[in-house]
Formats: structure tokens, C-alpha cells, sequence
């Protein structure tokens, strides 16, 4: 059974087809209304202080959930197209260890991964990342950011 993730809101879900309609409509969030729900291989309870990324094959930011702001300062606008790690300032890995591209370059979950956030306003702050692989033919990335 598949299992969803609202990006926006962090509500969970399953659904059997993959689709909202009998159509080729993918499935949308019931809670808040966001446009597409993200697929997970199993399912995951983020921190309720966490706040969503999705991003493209490349690793740019396609969205941005309820938290991400309060996390670091950024806007959803602010953070569009640009690459996700580069663009929150996350750090704290030998660069051929970055958890965005391993998960993307290899399909796996990434979870636990303690990184380092610099704000807007250029503060470092602890966090926590788990980056999540997309199993749709879109491909993409899911990126959970909570602060330690």
C-alpha cells in the first residue's frame, strides 16, 4: 500500500491507485487543499517542528511546507529553483557524503542525517535532516528539516 506525506501540511495517508479521480489526476492533499502529495516506501511521523522541502531530479526546491519559514527564514519564493542544500546553507558532511544527492543518485532514505542550517538572517542552528527519494516517474526529493 502506498503511503502519502502533505508537504505542506504533514498530514499522512494511503491510497491504493496513486490517483484522485478515475483519471490521471495524482492524489492532492484532502486536508489543506495542497496540489500533490509526496510518495513514501514506508510511513514516517515528522517532528511537529519540522518543516517540508520537495524538490526536483536535480535536487532544486519545487515547494516548501509550514515550518520551513519558521526554521530559517526563507520564504517558499525565496527558495525556488535554487539547489536545496546550497540554498539553506546546510552543511556538516564530507562532500561526497551530501544526503540529497546520495538519496537521489541511489534511491535510499537518508534519515537521522545532523546537519548544519545558516538562516536568513545567517545564523548556524542544529538540525536534523532525512531526506526521503521519489518513487513516482517524476522522480524528486523530499526533505524533512527539524532543528536539533
Amino acid at each position: 500500500m502506498p503511503f502519502f506525506i502533505c508537504p505542506n501540511c504533514k498530514e499522512r495517508s494511503v491510497d491504493h491507485d496513486r490517483l484522485e479521480e478515475l483519471d490521471d489526476v495524482p492524489v492532492a492533499c484532502h486536508h489543506c487543499g495542497f496540489g500533490f502529495l509526496f510518495e513514501l516506501m514506508d510511513d514516517y511521523y515528522p517532528a511537529p517542528n519540522a518543516g517540508l522541502v520537495v524538490c526536483d531530479q536535480e535536487g532544486r526546491v519545487l515547494a516548501c511546507g509550514r515550518g520551513v519559514f519558521e526554521l530559517t527564514g526563507y520564504s517558499e519564493g525565496a527558495l525556488l529553483g535554487r539547489e536545496v542544500m546550497g540554498a539553506l546553507g546546510l552543511s556538516g558532511f564530507a562532500p561526497e557524503r551530501n544526503p540529497a544527492q546520495l538519496a537521489l543518485e541511489w534511491g535510499v532514505r537518508r534519515l537521522g542525517e545532523e546537519l548544519e542550517l545558516e538562516t536568513r538572517a545567517g545564523v548556524k542552528k542544529p538540525v536534523k535532516g532525512d531526506f526521503f527519494p521519489a518513487y513516482d516517474s517524476d522522480g524528486g526529493l523530499l526533505v524533512a528539516l527539524s532543528p536539533r
